[in-house]
């Protein structure tokens, strides 16, 4: 559809004030940061606001007057007042340049739209809500983004609006359906049908390892919190039964299959050629040979898929999934240096691909992932779906390779090899030894840590949403680090620490929603779905710089599509080498615009809402990613309100019964599966009040809840059941 826009003011970077409403009404000030979405009920709820020190907005000033409010906005009334707090005692923060005040608004439970007031300078912060669903429709948007990035399927308008939508992608000749190898392009005989999957990032290439992390990612998304999925999400799967994450999910899984060779090797890359729209692309597409770290990657991938669909009754599927991860494991077991470095000159390369996927092209032990460590994410999942204790013995004998227990740190460029370890401790027949090393190794780090909880309980941020290094994907480190923190939950580790754990996991949603130096909500186009300062353009092939339709909200017809989450601040940001005068012809573009910022700001500013490409390199700053949008959609949807219940495998709507329900004291869980299982239950407000282990019936005591509505998780294995009780 197309946007008709009023507000133009969202649509300049660094505007000051914005005069919104009738003459009279309170201006905006960028210096008063909301979540422009909005917040939970039962959230803690802060406003930050702002005094610019140092960076590009350094001569800017702005001093909070004595008195701010929390204004009902339909009714004008002032809900709750106070004073802003100083950050620090009026510290200048280095990371961000700026001093900050604090605003604390929690105490506001009731549903509604709001702002926050500076009372005596009549100034205002954007518009938000407060209620339960106020992230379920981000939520929809920054999944449906994969579905922009299908290749070989067609947007039809129907799903992708009249603004974006394109025929399929990569299915002319010799494209996706009769891929050669890349370096026997004259050779028919090479020819494969590689269609499916996604487009990486701004870029169309397909990677074997970032497609099978990816396929991860969504399953632990699905297993983190079943319930906050729909089947409504406006894709052409919808409205199937399955809900739209793993529908959406199958679509990377089915590509993958494509990729694998009937030895069990999988291949490692298809490189695709470019085109806005993507569909008008014309090059051959070309795949890579296989390699070890794809093989295994798959593996894994395939593994812990198998459990999720066996988990809601797609047993055909689930089979042909567990089958090709075995035959995986085998072929990696039997081959296991065999290696591809994809666009590497050295190796004959050049050109297919991108960024590169083959870990140890330094060193090994260097990387932060590593073959080894690769191999172990494929054990775990193995032997959670297959039972077999070769699988579990080989995690015994390397958990240990993995850097949280070699430092006893942990850290968000990580997180996959943590939670890797993590995982292998809700296993049934997981070694009890092992199980208690990996939990008391992320207690203590995470515990003691000064960049994990103690980052958050000494306000070591001013927008409460620390991480320690600035890089390129800083956004995706944010989602990582606020992970990290739910991980607490997720795998029981400390309970007394799960109250600060979420609060701090939720400060990283709201940094991304705007609660940062820019005032800027990190996800693209946002402003139909409530923000008022959203990401306008990014680096990405479809939407290129000067595209009449698609290059930038406000200026050209439509903008790029909702919903994806750009790169974020890196300081490490620089112009091409070859400026100012060694670009050729293009080094007009060198001197075409200001780059500071993003270049030579304090690390939160290091920013540009751009995307023009070579030389000036803007996707080292604004480029999306698959990588950074799972990230970011795990950690939003522990903040979603059940959407939809999914029981899993046929029986298991039966095999699991808690009554009575209405219940004031004692529950009683029936569960007819044999075996250890984990009951949490959680509030209307997302919080787990309780989660204990039991085996066979479990009878617990309910009394000292207040009465409410609850959800009952039961979790065995790859089985989770989700029952809601109340409580009069």
């Amino acid at each position: 559809m197309n946007f008709t826009f009023t507000r133009t003011c969202a649509f300049i970077f660094y505007t000051t004030v914005c005069l919104c409403g009738t003459a009279g009404a309170q201006e905006v000030s960028k210096y008063i940061t909301v979540d422009q979405f909005g917040y939970l009920p039962e959230s803690q709820k802060m406003a930050v606001i702002r005094d610019p020190q140092t960076g590009f907005d350094a001569a800017e000033s702005f001093s909070p007057g004595d008195t701010y409010a929390l204004v009902e906005k339909s009714s004008g009334d002032h809900v709750v007042t106070g004073s802003p707090v100083a950050w620090k005692t009026g510290t200048t923060d280095a990371s961000s340049g700026d001093k900050a005040w604090w605003f604390d608004f929690s105490s506001v439970t009731t549903p509604g739209t709001y702002y926050v007031l500076d009372v005596s300078q009549n100034k205002k912060s954007y518009d938000f809500r407060i209620a339960e669903d106020v992230y379920t429709i981000v939520l929809r948007e920054a999944v449906r983004t994969f579905f922009y990035q299908r290749a070989g399927f067609a947007k039809d308008a129907q799903f992708a609006g009249t603004a974006w939508a394109d025929g399929a992608s990569h299915i002319k000749p010799l494209q996706d359906k009769n891929a050669r190898q890349y370096n026997k392009t004259g050779d028919a005989s090479t020819e494969k049908d590689l269609s499916g999957g996604w487009y990486d990032a701004g870029d169309y290439n397909k990677y074997t390892n970032w497609t099978a992390n990816y396929v991860v990612d969504f399953m632990r998304a699905y297993l983190e919190a079943p319930e906050a999925w729909g089947d409504n999400y406006n894709i052409p799967e919808s409205g199937n039964g399955t809900p739209d994450l793993l529908d959406e999910a199958k679509w990377g899984i089915d590509h993958l299959l494509r990729m694998q060779q009937d030895d069990g090797s999988v291949l490692s890359i298809v490189g695709l050629s470019h085109a806005s729209p993507p569909s008008a692309a014309t090059g051959p597409s070309l795949y890579g040979t296989a390699s070890t770290t794809a093989t295994l990657n798959t593996a894994a991938a395939f593994a812990i898929a198998s459990g999720v669909y066996a988990s809601i009754g797609m047993n055909d599927y689930a089979t042909t999934l567990k089958t090709a991860a075995e035959k995986a494991w085998n072929w990696a077991e039997e081959n296991p240096e065999v290696r591809f470095y994809n666009n590497d000159s050295g190796s004959g390369t050049s050109g297919l691909g991108a960024g590169q996927q083959e870990p140890g092209l330094g060193n090994d032990a260097d990387y932060f992932y590593n073959r080894d460590v690769i191999k172990l994410e494929a054990a775990c999942f193995l032997f959670d779906v297959t039972g077999e204790t070769s699988y579990r013995d080989y995690f015994d004998a390397h958990y240990n390779d993995v850097h949280l227990m070699q430092w006893n740190f942990a850290y968000p460029f990580e997180t996959t090899n943590q939670e890797t370890l993590l995982h292998y401790t809700t296993l049934d027949g997981a070694t009890e030894s092992v199980v208690n090393d990996i939990k008391a190794v992320y207690k203590n780090t995470m515990n003691s840590g000064a960049e994990n909880l103690p980052a958050f309980t000494g306000a070591k941020d001013p927008y409460r949403a620390h991480i320690a290094d600035y890089t390129w994907g800083s956004n995706s480190t944010k989602s990582s680090q606020g992970l990290m923190f739910m991980d607490i939950i997720t795998y029981n580790i400390d309970p007394s620490k799960e109250e600060d754990a979420r609060k701090a996991a939720e400060g990283f949603i709201h940094y991304l929603h705007g609660v940062n130096p820019l005032n800027m909500v990190y996800l693209s186009n946002m402003y139909a779905y409530g923000a008022e300062n959203s990401v306008n353009e990014f680096y990405h092939t479809w939407f290129s710089n000067g595209s009449a339709k698609w290059d930038r909200v406000g200026t050209s017809t439509y903008g790029p599509a909702p919903g994806f989450v750009t790169g974020g601040p890196n300081p490490s940001y620089d112009w091409d080498g070859c400026c100012p005068s060694g670009c050729g012809g293009s080094n007009a573009v060198c001197n075409s615009e200001p780059l500071s910022p993003p270049k030579g700001q304090p690390r939160q500013k290091s920013y540009k809402d751009f995307n023009t490409s070579w030389p000036l390199n803007s996707w080292s700053v604004t480029e999306n990613s698959n990588g950074y949008q799972l990230n970011y959609i795990r950690l939003l949807s522990r903040f979603i309100k059940t959407t939809t219940i999914v029981t899993g495998v046929e029986d298991d709507a039966s095999s699991v019964v808690v009554y009575p329900n209405p219940a004031t004291g004692l529950i009683t869980i029936k569960n007819h599966h044999p075996g250890k299982y984990q009951v949490n239950i959680i509030n209307a407000a997302g919080k787990s009040l309780l989660r204990e282990n039991h085996t066979g019936n479990a009878v617990i005591n309910i009394s000292e809840l207040p009465s409410g509505l609850y959800v009952v998780v039961v979790r065995q294995n790859r089985r989770q059941v989700s029952t809601k009780i109340l409580k009069p």
